[in-house]
């Protein structure tokens, strides 16, 4: 089936079943997505409004800034491995994500500025910062920005519009499949039940097929990043400014970042941020680029490894 079929058909099926037992199923998981959020982060004020974060762990610090459809919970998810090498992680939710205001200006210049208030907030001096996705464009104006605040940097899968053409082209069809499972929590869960393998390839840019020859344990974090998408409706303001910030070109100076840099990708990543990568890789003076044969959008397979490339690379 292909993913428009798959999507169109989760539509319908849900269009066709308003069953009690599908909205008891659903209040359950919001009720299941309440639960995992609550009392996990804190809130503090700073130039830009409210920002929501949480730390874990023990060791130096690594801040992990999330992509699209995340919050502090996937930054966690996303630096579990480092964490589990002694790593402390700093997880900020992103402008317009989960308890995070959404400000004017909400540009990744201005995320950056404002999470130098967070570090001060915490009492961190310099760490190393990695951003994955549409994190990645946060986390390289962090570097741009404030060098003497970030000891290196870290770009993993990074969604950046580096030619003037979006990378991520939907059809029409497409696009208004989106539209709708994002743009309410019961469509995008229905659709993540009825259809998981399309939403994993259309949302997570990852081919489907891999989950049938990873371990176990991948499988699992692949589901789980597909349900720490919910709560939508407490993403969207996020999710649409990622949407026009990685779609059109990129205004960040990538030559003037002068901390050390890896660069991360996939080759088949679905929404091309190997050659986003490579390109990257031209521009940042002296960065590092390994780009893994397979693996998405969200490195399905390669967790391992991408961990222990970015912990070979910072000195802990």
């Amino acid at each position: 089936m292909s993913t428009r079929r798959g999507l169109l058909f989760g539509l319908g099926a849900l269009a066709l079943g308003g069953a009690g037992y599908a909205t008891g199923a659903f209040r359950e998981a919001r009720a299941q997505t309440d639960t995992r959020l609550f009392g996990q982060s804190d809130v503090i004020q700073t130039r830009a409004g409210a920002m929501e974060y949480a730390v874990a762990g023990h060791g130096p610090p690594l801040m992990m800034i999330h992509g699209t459809g995340g919050g502090f919970d996937q930054g966690l998810l996303f630096a579990s491995g480092l964490r589990a090498r002694g790593f402390r992680i700093v997880a900020p939710s992103r402008f317009g994500y989960l308890g995070s205001a959404y400000p004017e200006d909400a540009s990744p210049a201005h995320q950056a500025d404002a999470l130098v208030d967070l570090l001060d907030h915490l009492g961190i001096g310099r760490l190393a910062v990695a951003g994955g996705s549409a994190g990645a464009l946060t986390a390289a104006e962090f570097a741009r920005r404030h060098p003497e605040r970030c000891a290196q940097l870290v770009l993993i899968v990074p969604a950046a519009n580096l030619t003037n053409r979006d990378p991520v082209a939907f059809t029409a069809l497409q696009r208004l499949a989106v539209a709708a499972m994002l743009g309410s929590d019961a469509w995008f869960w229905a659709l993540s039940r009825l259809a998981p393998r399309q939403m994993i390839r259309t949302l997570l840019a990852t081919e489907p097929a891999l989950l049938d020859r990873v371990a176990p344990s991948e499988r699992r974090r692949a589901l789980t990043i597909l349900d720490q998408i919910m709560p939508v409706s407490r993403k969207l303001a996020g999710m649409r400014n990622d949407g026009i910030r990685a779609g059109t070109p990129s205004p960040t100076d990538y030559a003037r970042i002068t901390v050390p840099t890896l660069i991360l990708s996939c080759e088949d990543d679905l929404f091309g941020t190997a050659e986003t990568a490579r390109l990257l890789a031209a521009r940042i003076p002296g960065a590092r680029l390994t780009i893994f044969p397979d693996g998405g959008h969200i490195w399905l397979g390669r967790d391992t490894a991408l961990t222990d490339e970015i912990a070979a690379f910072i000195p802990h």
